[in-house]
Parts: structure tokens; sequence; C-alpha cells
């Protein structure tokens, strides 16, 4: 018994740090990126302080990459989505039918089962998220870089989900097609469309594409967690951890 307690104490502790690299690498990452911009700035000076354009682009960069990283560190973790009242997936809104109808027969089991495998789904797509976000925060110029940083409380989050989300579903779409498929999401899906679809009282047949609604609603997660840490970083200056964002933000 000591020994299985033992193993099990192990295997956490092998995975916080698995978690912790991840997260270690991916700031790397993002710093490189944010130094390569600096050093590709014009340094053309700014009103804010001094500050340069550079500056500000860096600054930026630096304030959506931590939103990427602490996004994945809360939602790449089992009940990251299905244990959350704010990110939980349900059904997709044309589905919603299907689920209530099924309840309503006694098949709530099967539905149940979908919607948990959907979460896992989530869940585990998450985790492949942060090269997608990565390149898509490497992409970005410094020609609105003053502006969002004189911006409202997430106007660099708004600005970066404006400019690259179709991007970023279409390079995200393919990860969760392979962990619906993984976490058998797809086939507990396809058994509750099918079942309601067989009911002599279904006219009209339904498919919502499962695919596309999970990948919206990960990439949409992942965006509020990026607003979150915005905020605080503008808001609180103890969410500005390195000089640059001491720096740019300071000196708003």
């Amino acid at each position: 018994m000591f020994k299985r307690s033992l193993l099990v104490l192990l295997g956490l502790f092998s995975l916080q740090a698995t978690q912790a690299q991840l997260l270690k690498k991916l700031g790397k990452q993002l710093e490189t990126a944010t130094n390569k911009s600096s050093s590709t700035g014009t340094g053309t000076s700014t009103s804010i302080a001094g500050l340069t354009e550079s500056d500000a682009g860096s600054a930026i960069k630096e304030a959506l990459s931590k939103g990427v990283a602490a996004g994945i560190a809360k939602l790449n973790k089992k009940d990251g989505f299905f244990g959350s009242d704010i990110y939980k997936l349900l059904l997709p809104e044309d589905a919603v039918k299907i689920g209530n109808t099924l309840r309503a027969i006694g098949l709530g089991s099967q539905v149940d089962k979908a919607i948990l495998q959907i979460n896992r789904s989530a869940e585990k797509a998450v985790g492949y998220a942060a090269p997608i976000f990565v390149g898509a925060i490497k992409q970005m110029t410094l020609t609105d870089a003053l502006n969002l940083v004189k911006g409202g409380n997430t106007s660099a989050t708004d600005f970066f989900k404006s400019k690259t989300t179709d991007s970023l579903k279409t390079a995200f779409r393919p990860v969760i097609k392979k962990t619906l498929d993984s976490t058998s999401a797809t086939r507990y899906y396809a058994d509750i469309v099918n079942n309601y679809n067989k009911l002599p009282t279904t006219f009209n047949k339904v498919n919502p594409d499962l695919q596309d609604y999970v990948t919206t609603m990960a990439v949409n997660a992942l965006f509020d967690q990026i607003a979150k840490e915005e905020l605080a970083i503008r808001a609180n200056p103890a969410a500005r951890t390195t000089d640059l964002l001491k720096k740019v933000f300071g000196a708003k």
C-alpha cells in the first residue's frame, strides 16, 4: 500500500514538473520573440515618458504572452473546462434540443458522457496552443503599439483577437480534431446524434459541426484568459513582473 501511494505521489510530482517545464519553454520562446521585435524596432520616441515604439510593442507582446501562459496553465488540466463555471462546454446550440429530447426518454447518461468527453478534448487541446499563439504574437507589428499601450483595459487583447482569430482557428482545428478522436468525444457525440435522428418524432436530421464548436470555444477561453492577464498588468503594479512591463505600463 505504501509503495502504491509513493508511486502515485511520484506521478503527481512528475506531472507538475512537466507542466512547469512546458511553461518555462513557452516563456523562453516568447522572450525571444519580444527581443527580436525590440532589436528591429525603429526606436522612435513617443509621448509616454520617453518610451519608444519598440518598448511599447515589446511590452504589448509580453503582456499577451503572459496571458497565453496563464490560460494554458489554467485550462490544460483535468476539469480545466469541465469543472469551470465559466468555461465548461455544453452541447452546441444546434444540439441542445438533441440533449433535452434524449434526457426526456431516459438517455441522459449518453448526453453526459458526450459532454464530459467534449470538455476533456478541449482541456487536452489547449496544451498544444502555445506555438500557435506564439507564432501569431510574433507577427504583430509595432504600428499600433503606442495606441494599444494607451488604450482601454483589454485593448491589446481585443486588437490581437480581431487580427488573429480566423488564422488561430485554422491552425487549431486539426489539433481539436485529434483530441476529439483521442478522447472518444467524436464517438459519444455521434451516438447521441444518431439516436436522436432515429426517433420517429425527428423530422429534421441534425449533425452540428462539433470540431468547429470546440475550436471556437477553446480559442475564446484562451482569449478570455489573455484579457484577464492584460487587465491585471494595467491595473495592478504587482502583476508587472518584468522591468519592461513596469517601465511601459507604469508610465501610463
